[in-house]
């Protein structure tokens, strides 16, 4: 058995809260050339299954959550029930794609299984297929997630030989066990919390440096979740969803970067805000100063940890400044804001905040979590950069062409941005809610014309 993080049970608890939140993360793999067949998807995964135990485990829950789920094997675990086979109808193009998207990640995983999925789909436009992987938020966060492509591809045409077996399935543990686990836990949870406290006081300077940084964060962060401007963008989700994305090259990216300074994450953040901007005018809302407050996830992820299955992730509160309409005062704005926010540490206040739950009890937090079913209007978006492959990769000697990402939406939060670059090129992968959301293409246009904008406005200033 192994407990599940806070920052983990809470994606699970996310689920149990709202009906229409599936906590799934995902993306779309284009492959060029005929796809596989059924048996040869089955026999590539289950050659690298050795590498992925996780996903040979499937969650528990503690009788009466009076401890965290857990991660326990699958006695029973079927790989062919996680591999599914569809095509696109004709002509499957971009938007056949697109609908069949939306569906699967309408649908929540199986709790009885381990919590992943990869779809085959064939009947692609230009003789391609795709593989979709879908897998549960509690299992991996973006970084890791994208590290299993390492896992599942090659690096080259020639298909490597698999690992060796899976490991043996243990038995199922009884409720009486976990409960006796749980138990154990709550004994060890003061010793950890006086091991911890104990560690600061014994450095003072230390201990003043963290609470200073805290502090400032703090600041920061409270500043920045005041309620927002009241849009369309934000209110009552349903459970269908709709999905599309925009595309860039690296090398307009780079360009840009090269031109104006700030990072990659600044560009495409710009270009997010010329998006957001264009759909607020289209349905006739006057862009306001704080009408985007968007989540910024960063990754907490030390280098070597990327195959681990978990969450290692923090955020920052942003706006988006789609008040403004030259491409040049969004960038400097996003680039000052991220400065600023950074320079503060208001990441390390989410770090802070994650690590403080670890020495909650889990029941005391969960029921909070179910008590306190508060709307949020202080985040009005999710804008995720995870930085993929910068080499090709290959699949039964297909090249990968593409990678399209996709990032769940819950609570009032209508749309989600999430960005992949891979290769020479950058994808924009964009969720938003059935009901409310039926422009969903004005947002991704309209981030691929802030992406010229952007270029245009480099390109005189060079």
């Amino acid at each position: 058995m192994e407990r599940l993080s806070a920052l983990d049970a809470g994606f699970v608890d996310a689920e149990d809260i709202d009906r229409h939140v599936s906590m799934a993360i995902a993306s779309i793999a284009v492959f060029e050339g005929p796809a596989p067949t059924f048996e040869e998807l089955c026999e590539l995964i289950a050659g690298r299954l050795a590498l992925v135990p996780r996903y040979q485990q499937k969650l528990r829950r503690v009788p009466l959550r009076l401890g965290a789920p857990v991660w326990v094997d699958d006695p029973h675990f079927d790989l062919r029930h996680h591999l599914r086979r569809t095509a696109l109808p004709a002509p499957g193009g971009d938007e056949q794609l697109r609908s069949l998207m939306a569906r699967i990640m309408a649908q929540r995983l199986d709790r009885d299984r381990p919590l992943w999925e990869y779809w085959l789909v064939e009947g692609l436009e230009r003789g391609c297929w795709a593989m979709i992987g879908k897998v549960h938020h509690s299992m991996v966060d973006g970084v890791s997630g994208t590290d299993m492509y390492r896992v599942l591809f090659d690096l080259s045409p020639e298909p490597s030989r698999p690992p060796v077996d899976p490991r043996p399935l243990a038995d199922e543990p009884s409720s009486l066990a976990l409960l006796a686990r749980s138990a154990l836990d709550s004994l060890l949870l003061p010793l950890a919390d006086a091991r911890a406290a104990a560690g600061m006081v014994g450095h003072p300077r230390r201990l003043a440096q963290r609470a200073l940084v805290s502090a400032r964060g703090a600041r920061a962060l409270a500043g920045a979740l005041r309620p927002a401007s009241p849009s369309t963008l934000s209110g009552r989700i349903g459970g269908q969803r709709r999905y599309t994305w925009a595309r860039a090259s690296m090398a307009d990216v780079l360009t840009v970067k090269a031109a104006l300074g700030g990072t990659l994450n600044d560009v495409v953040l710009a270009a997010i805000t010329s998006g957001y901007r264009s759909l607020l005018l289209w349905r006739g809302e006057q862009p306001l100063a704080h009408v985007v407050p968007s989540l910024v996830p960063v990754s907490l992820r030390a280098p070597g940890g990327e195959g681990v299955c978990d969450n290692e992730v923090s955020a920052l509160v942003a706006d988006l400044p789609v008040h403004l309409a030259d491409p040049l005062e969004q960038f400097e704005a996003v680039r000052s804001r991220l400065s600023a926010l950074k320079s503060d540490n208001e990441a390390a206040v989410g770090e802070g905040l994650v690590m403080l739950t670890r020495y909650v009890p889990y029941a005391l937090s969960s029921l909070a979590r179910l008590v306190f079913r508060m709307p949020q209007h202080q985040i009005v978006t999710v804008t995720t950069n995870v930085p993929g492959p910068r080499q090709p990769l290959y699949a039964l000697g297909r090249r990968l062409v593409e990678i399209l990402p996709y990032v769940p939406i819950a609570t009032t939060i209508r749309t989600g941005v999430a960005i992949f670059s891979y290769c020479d090129g950058v994808t924009f992968g964009i969720t938003g809610d059935y009901d409310t959301t039926p422009d969903l293409e004005v947002l991704a246009r309209g981030i691929e014309a802030g992406i010229t904008a952007l270029v245009k406005a480099a390109t005189e200033r060079t």
